[in-house]
């Protein structure tokens, strides 16, 4: 009678806890239920935080543009009247400073949440945790998210969380909410990829409110004209929708023991971090990532700096960079050739636990997105998980678009602390 040997036993096991991880966040049902204030909703959420992208830091180590939005965000909250009096509450502790992750949250860029910002509130109704993510701020380059606070910023941000938001949650109540994997699925089959391009998502979610906008209309809410407008002209609406479907999905993957699937990915100024289903909360930090940029006119490379990032999460369930085949139009807004984006593609099968049953690409024959980041895969092949993000300037403002690839040191990290 052969006798499997401890190595066997311990890799089965480790099959075993990443299949479990697999199977849960692509198994995962998110339903978008409503729109609210982060102060109501983010368990634990106060008056007197900021949350913030990327693993907890001191306010001090805050650098650049992450700190810029910090402050900005403790003076749009109305806790601080001046920049000045925003850092020296800071300094104090009086005004606190949270990490978006720690609070079920994703954060785009800076990330940066208050008490008074609407979040849309989405549900995984499989698993029954959640994910929240606010709105996106709009087209501007210079927005809050990428470390920019003024006053066409501020009024921006009042135009999107009193009028937008309450208008598209009147009408995700009024529809008793939206499933977003159905829109995910189909949106991949038209381009987007679901982090750098979500044109498609954006219009599929649009109609899906329609009836209930219509009916507002005939209501008397004169609201929904603009609305509606600003959704057409708004292809990245559906983004913060795709994160929080991401966490929610996500999320129901972590805290398996024994599993090396990674559960989240983001940065901030001071470098790239993970999760793994297995470390529980943990976050296993590394330098930043590099990065292949293409630039808007007027701006160099010299200009690219780091002020954090959560969107990644949407690579994490087979999205973005890793369903980069289905979103050829990207080339023109972050660089590269079909064949390249075809290429990293497929080399994220390389590293990952299995193939998503709903998320397909058209173009590889309708094959699954790669799915379930393993790190002892990319240990042991040294391929790095790609991501589409938009890039951050030294002064604030968005002046480019490109693909990351994380750190090697983050992976070999985890792969030593869960064989620890």
């Amino acid at each position: 009678m052969s006798v499997s040997s401890p190595a066997t036993k311990a890799n089965r096991r480790r099959e075993a806890a990443n299949r479990e991880s697999w199977q849960r966040i692509t198994g995962s049902e998110p339903v978008v239920r409503d729109v609210r204030p982060a102060g109501e909703v983010l368990p634990g959420m106060s008056r007197d935080l900021v949350l913030t992208s990327g693993a907890p830091l001191p306010w001090d180590e805050y650098v650049g543009g992450q700190r810029e939005a910090i402050i900005g965000a403790a003076q749009y909250e109305g806790l601080a009247t001046s920049r000045d009096e925003a850092i020296a509450k800071l300094t104090s502790g009086e005004i606190r400073v949270g990490a978006c992750h720690d609070f079920g949250a994703v954060g785009s860029l800076a990330g940066v949440y208050t008490a008074s910002m609407p979040v849309f509130v989405v549900e995984n109704i499989n698993s029954g945790n959640v994910g929240y993510c606010n709105f996106y701020e709009g087209n501007e380059p210079k927005r809050l998210n990428y470390g920019v606070y003024d006053a066409d910023v501020q009024q921006r941000l009042d135009y999107v969380h009193q009028v937008i938001a309450p208008v598209v949650g009147e009408a995700l109540r009024r529809i008793g909410g939206l499933p977003l994997r159905p829109i995910i699925r189909r949106a991949l089959q038209m381009g987007d990829e679901l982090h750098s391009r979500n044109t498609a998502a954006t219009l599929l979610f649009t109609r899906a409110l329609v009836p209930a906008l219509l009916e507002m209309a005939r209501e008397g809410d004169e609201r929904i004209g603009e609305v509606l407008e600003a959704l057409d002209g708004n292809d990245y609406f559906f983004l913060r929708l795709s994160m929080a479907a991401a966490k929610a999905m996500a999320d129901a993957g972590a805290g398996i023991p024994g599993s090396s699937v990674v559960t989240a990915m983001g940065f901030s100024c001071r470098g790239f971090f993970i999760r793994v289903s297995g470390l529980g909360e943990a976050w296993v930090r590394g330098p930043h990532a590099t990065v292949q940029a293409k630039l808007f006119d007027g701006h160099t490379e010299d200009e690219i700096t780091w002020m954090g990032g959560e969107s990644p999460i949407t690579e994490t369930v087979g999205l973005g960079g890793f369903a980069q085949a289905g979103a050829p139009g990207l080339q023109r807004y972050q660089g590269g050739s079909p064949d390249l984006m075809v290429q990293r593609n497929l080399e994220m099968y390389e590293i990952t636990v299995g193939e998503h049953p709903h998320f397909l690409i058209p173009y590889l024959g309708f094959r699954g997105t790669p799915t379930g980041i393993d790190v002892e895969r990319v240990v042991a092949t040294g391929i790095l998980p790609v991501m589409d993000i938009g890039i951050a300037g030294r002064d604030g403002g968005q002046i480019g678009a490109g693909v990351i690839r994380a750190p090697s040191q983050c992976f070999t990290q985890a792969v030593e602390l869960l064989n620890s």
